[in-house]
């Protein structure tokens, strides 16, 4: 029984990337697993993903890139004001401005520095640099 799809995904992807694969397929996929592999396709840590519907929850195919070094979800899932973003940044990160934070916010799935453009805080989902 899976209780988070999106930490049992993303470990896989980090999984895969460490024993040298460049494509994948992962399952199942959930709207917030679509949500944050648009985020990461938009950022640059994966070239492209392909969703398969069927009727066992779904599946996505994705293209690695050599650009991640760690990946994971953050649980608990922390409510993150954009005064605290900092603070997480700081814990989830290497370094300033290096890897990214993924937050499900009132106005979708976006980075970290996405909220902050929009001054808008959020749940945090993910880390990944």
């Amino acid at each position: 029984m899976r209780h988070d799809i999106l930490a049992d995904v993303l470990s896989k992807m980090k999984n895969m990337k460490d024993r040298g694969f460049s494509e994948i397929e992962v399952q199942p996929v959930s709207n917030t697993v679509k949500d944050v592999l648009e985020v990461l396709k938009n950022e640059g840590y994966i070239s492209e993903f392909t969703l398969i519907e069927d009727k066992r929850g779904n599946s996505a195919k994705v293209k690695l890139t050599n650009l991640i070094n760690n990946i994971g979800a953050i649980k608990p899932r922390f409510s993150a004001t954009l005064e605290e973003l900092e603070k997480f940044e700081a814990r989830y990160l290497p370094a300033k401005d290096f890897g990214r934070l993924i937050v499900s916010t009132s106005k979708g799935v976006m980075t970290h520095l996405q909220a902050k453009e929009k001054k808008i805080g959020g749940v945090l989902l993910a880390y990944v640099y």
